[in-house]
């Protein structure tokens, strides 16, 4: 068994990079296209930015947000971003040609190897971010991939066809406004979780939690990227202390991405 090699990159960098194109997908998600005009480091899947937002008061600390797509030949990356407080409201106003400092590329990926065949990505919300960039890669592996979406709502279930592009998609809305209604961990994918070889998780906590419980219970390898409060992404404020296994570990660094048997969920 040959662990694919996507881990931990030490090529990080503080970097200004320009705003390419600012794509408003509804009032709560937008998508920011950055270019590196000093072309783009190794990154992998799971990886994230930190992000400075200068333009607000209240905002002080770096805000942590999962790379949704790269693009080595235009020295390009995607964040998929949800506005829930100043600072990322602040970006959503950002225009092309505006610059935006990133600390970059961080944290540990996402992982896979020769015996894996068949993939489910599950993501919750915003939780999508990291499951984009994994599907091209799992894809390009000759990988078999689905995806489980999960939300509120309808205004919650969004880049629907850019999944479409590497496998079946499958949605649950807790209102029963698109696909089927219900959490995400009912959805009748679920019952056929034995045909997946590897779960590939991000999301709200109690989804994840839930999934993982469901994947050890069928005995299924799951990897879950943890959304603690992530404020310097070097692991120097231990702001994002984890209870593993092997002690407290810090999600900055030692994840996002962990494997579910590392982590003290009960």
């Amino acid at each position: 068994m040959t662990e694919n090699n996507l881990c931990h990159s030490y090529n990080q960098r503080v970097e200004d990079l320009i705003v390419y194109e600012n794509r408003i997908i509804n009032d709560f998600y937008y998508v920011l296209k950055l270019f590196s005009p000093q072309g783009l480091p190794e990154i992998n899947p799971g990886n994230f930015v930190n992000v400075l937002v200068e333009e607000s008061s209240s905002t002080f600390l770096r805000r942590p947000i999962s790379i949704y797509q790269v693009d080595i030949a235009s020295n390009t990356l995607d964040l998929l971003i949800q506005i829930v407080g100043a600072g990322t409201k602040k970006l959503s106003e950002k225009k092309k040609g505006d610059i935006v400092n990133l600390i970059y590329p961080l944290g540990q990926a996402y992982n896979f190897n020769s015996e894996v065949k068949s993939a489910l990505l599950i993501g919750g919300g915003v939780g999508i971010a990291p499951l984009l960039f994994l599907a091209k890669v799992l894809k390009d592996n000759a990988i078999n991939v689905e995806t489980l979406f999960g939300g509120r709502s309808q205004k919650n279930i969004i880049e629907v066809e850019k999944f479409q592009k590497y496998g079946k998609v499958h949605i649950s809305t807790e209102d029963g406004s698109l696909g089927e209604k219900g959490f995400l961990t009912l959805n009748s994918v679920i019952s056929e979780i034995k045909r997946f070889d590897k779960i590939y998780v991000c999301g709200p906590d109690p989804m994840m939690k839930s999934v993982a419980r469901i994947a050890k219970s069928n005995a299924i390898e799951c990897e879950v990227s943890l959304e603690n409060l992530m404020a310097c992404g070097i692991g120097a404020c231990l702001c994002c202390i984890e209870d593993t296994t092997t002690g407290n570990r810090c999600a900055c660094t030692d994840g996002p991405v962990f494997n579910i048997n590392e982590l003290k969920w009960n």
